[in-house]
């Protein structure tokens, strides 16, 4: 999976947003009902494009057992978030599903209100 069509899959989720927040417009960050599910930095660090996304602990820890381009994000202090390099050993369909687990996540932790606000969109 490239950063183009990674673009284009978190885009096509379902209420997704896309913006660059920050004051350097280096960052893209994807998000529903506000909240953010992954973002990836637009000037990638060593050439090698990362998205960060929510995920689990325990999956965390397994997916960073099996696969060498997963890590713990860097930018955050939760054990939630992995840093994932896109064009790496990740199976493009795993990246696809990982993006789905960060956006249930994020759902998850929403008010009741605003969940069922969500599955009404």
């Amino acid at each position: 999976m490239n950063i183009e069509e990674l673009r284009e899959y978190c885009i096509s989720i379902k209420g997704a947003s896309e913006s660059t927040p920050f004051l350097d417009d280096s960052v893209l960050v994807f998000k529903v009902m506000d909240k953010m599910f992954a973002y990836v930095a637009l000037k990638p660090k060593d050439g090698i494009f990362r998205v960060n996304m929510k995920c689990i602990p325990e999956r965390s820890a397994e997916l960073r057992e099996q696969y060498p381009g997963v890590e713990r994000c860097a930018n955050t202090r939760s054990l939630t978030w992995n840093s994932i390099q896109i064009e790496s050993d990740i199976p493009d369909g795993l990246i696809k599903e990982l993006i789905d687990h960060s956006v249930a996540e994020v759902i998850k932790a929403l008010p009741k209100k605003k969940q069922e606000e969500y599955h009404n969109l």
